[in-house]
């Protein structure tokens, strides 16, 4: 499939991806996604709601490795500790990572070497990136998937459902509430109809909140138990 390189509205890089019209990032600000969707409306969210020092996280969709190297870049400032799971099908090649260059549009505090080395790591096999920082990256459908109470936080950034409807299932959801422990949270950018319905068949408590720049809304689920 054609990886194509472009310049979001906020001056970063994400990939599109023209045989099915879909970015990895919005086109509209990737880097001001990430921390909209991801950052704030879950890493701080759940950090601030339950005073911890120590959190782990699933993401489903690793892709350009965003989403991890900005948790990575929080947890340093916050002095929290992550242990970090990403899931990925289909990983992306050295030379499209390096085009991206997310160090350079953060350009303070952004320590590059670090976000080569989320890539640099081997898969399947856990690595301590920094003191607050393990990452362990899993190449595999999140189809897959059968943790039990596992993960604090997920972050749901798999390809949107017109592109992959068959992530975005009750099925799926049942799957992310039984990974997640008692009170644990998933966001994700997507605010569709069928996937809140979807999230909420699988028992999950599902908010509306205000969404990045370029869409009116995201969702954020929460374990009720």
């Amino acid at each position: 499939m054609n990886h194509k390189i472009i310049t979001t509205g906020d001056g970063s890089k994400t990939i599109f991806l023209p045989e099915v019209n879909e970015y990895y990032h919005s086109k509209h600000g990737a880097i001001q996604e990430s921390i909209h969707v991801f950052i704030n409306a879950g890493f701080n969210h759940f950090i601030e709601k339950k005073s911890l020092d120590k959190i782990s996280i699933l993401e489903v969709g690793f892709g350009t490795g965003l989403n991890a190297y900005l948790t990575m870049l929080e947890a340093e400032r916050l002095n929290v500790k992550v242990d970090y799971v990403g899931i990925e099908a289909f990983p992306l090649g050295l030379d499209q990572i390096q085009s991206l260059d997310y160090p350079r549009a953060l350009e303070n505090n952004s320590k590059p070497s670090l976000f080569y080395e989320l890539h640099e790591s081997s898969w399947e096999a856990k690595h301590e990136l920094t003191e607050e920082f393990t990452l362990t990256k899993q190449k595999q459908d999140i189809k897959g998937l059968e943790e039990i109470e596992s993960f604090d936080l997920v972050y749901f950034d798999a390809f949107g459902p017109r592109v992959q409807p068959e992530l975005w299932t009750l099925d799926i959801f049942k799957k992310m509430y039984r990974a997640l422990k008692a009170k644990g949270v998933l966001v994700t950018y997507s605010a569709k109809g069928s996937v809140r319905r979807a999230m909420q068949d699988a028992t999950f408590s599902v908010e509306r909140l205000p969404g990045p720049p370029g869409k009116r809304e995201m969702l954020r689920a929460t374990v009720t138990i």
